[in-house]
């Protein structure tokens, strides 16, 4: 009897163990999202959890250029160097100023610290700060100057300055640092690095990437393992946790766009109809995005193909983009 009872059990256990769960994503409004994004004019999709691409569209594999996303790459790389690199240095105390128009004493008091979270103040010309991108700058810092850490601005001086002062104190060329940081750990065997630089604006540059979606999904899953991967730790834990800990509110707040944490941005709580609390994108011209969403274990990695002629673009709108979140979000089974 005992037996007997013993293999009703088993036999019980077995079966129930082998029932197929309920899926977490359903399959049919996921592929709503890639349609969707189709028509929007994606180049390329991923939809990533638990580190597998559940979804995708498009060409995955070719790398094109991520635009802005090269801030949030500068950021990582910055955190594996801070043995040489004093976040509290002044632009003076290391060095850095500016031509053909001089930086002023009162900004070269500028903090690394204060680059790295958009609060130098300084509104001096800089490469790929041009159009509207200016105008919005000139309305937030004015043209006197700012005592800085007083005001925020998205700031591409900010930025290439930045990758000036990674350079110099690092003693590595960003391509350098990302080929032996980020990409040999992580598996990325094709990118390409370049620089543009405009010297009647500024000495400073700016260091651009061609990257593939699915190494920009790499990328975000980096983040949203805490900076480990295969068991050996890449970024620093905390200094991931800065992104949605130590950020400063957009004075101009975009749903997409909140506030901004060390080169990332936080989304506002009705963003793509509510997503869960510690998400995070860095963004790039044009629709290039990668969103990290921890609670739901996900990554998204979104590309437009830019490497063309400006008339053959098909840009996806910040609208349409949310639209795209949206539509993953209302694949979730809760």
């Amino acid at each position: 009897m005992k037996s007997t009872a013993f293999l009703l059990t088993l036999f019980i256990a077995l079966a129930f163990g082998c029932q197929k769960k309920p899926e977490i994503w359903d399959r049919e409004k996921l592929n709503e999202a890639l349609a969707y994004a189709e028509k929007a004019g994606t180049f390329s999709l991923i939809i990533q959890v638990d580190g597998e691409i559940i979804a995708s569209y498009g060409d995955i594999d070719s790398i094109s250029r991520v635009h802005s996303i090269r801030k949030a790459i500068l950021m990582a790389l910055i955190s594996q160097h801070l043995d040489k690199i004093d976040l509290e240095s002044t632009l003076s105390e290391i060095g850095i100023d500016d031509d053909p128009i001089p930086l002023t004493e009162l900004q070269k008091s500028t903090k690394i610290i204060h680059l790295l979270k958009s609060t130098s103040g300084i509104n001096h010309p800089a490469v790929s700060q041009v159009g509207n991108a200016q105008l919005l700058r000139d309305s937030l810092l004015g043209l006197a100057e700012n005592e800085p850490g007083t005001k925020w601005a998205y700031n591409n001086w900010d930025y290439n300055a930045l990758t000036t002062v990674f350079e110099n104190l690092s003693g590595l060329s960003v391509g350098e640092a990302f080929d032996d940081g980020i990409a040999k750990p992580l598996g990325i065997k094709e990118y390409e690095t370049f620089y543009r630089k405009d010297t009647t604006l500024s000495m400073h540059a700016k260091v651009g990437f061609r990257l593939s979606t699915r190494d920009m999904a790499k990328f975000g899953q980096l983040f949203l393992d805490n900076g480990n991967w295969d068991g050996k730790e890449i970024i620093p834990k905390n200094w991931i946790e800065n992104i949605t800990t130590n950020y400063t509110l957009n004075p101009i707040p975009k749903k997409e766009r909140l506030a901004q944490g060390f080169l990332w941005w936080l989304p506002a709580k009705d963003y793509a109809g509510g997503l869960p609390e510690g998400s995070y994108v860095t963004t790039g011209t044009a629709g290039q995005r990668i969103f990290v969403i921890p609670e739901w274990n996900m990554v998204v990695a979104h590309k437009v193909m830019t490497d063309i002629p400006s008339k053959e673009r098909t840009p996806v709108s910040s609208k349409e983009f949310e639209q795209i979140m949206k539509l993953i979000k209302e694949s979730k089974n809760y």
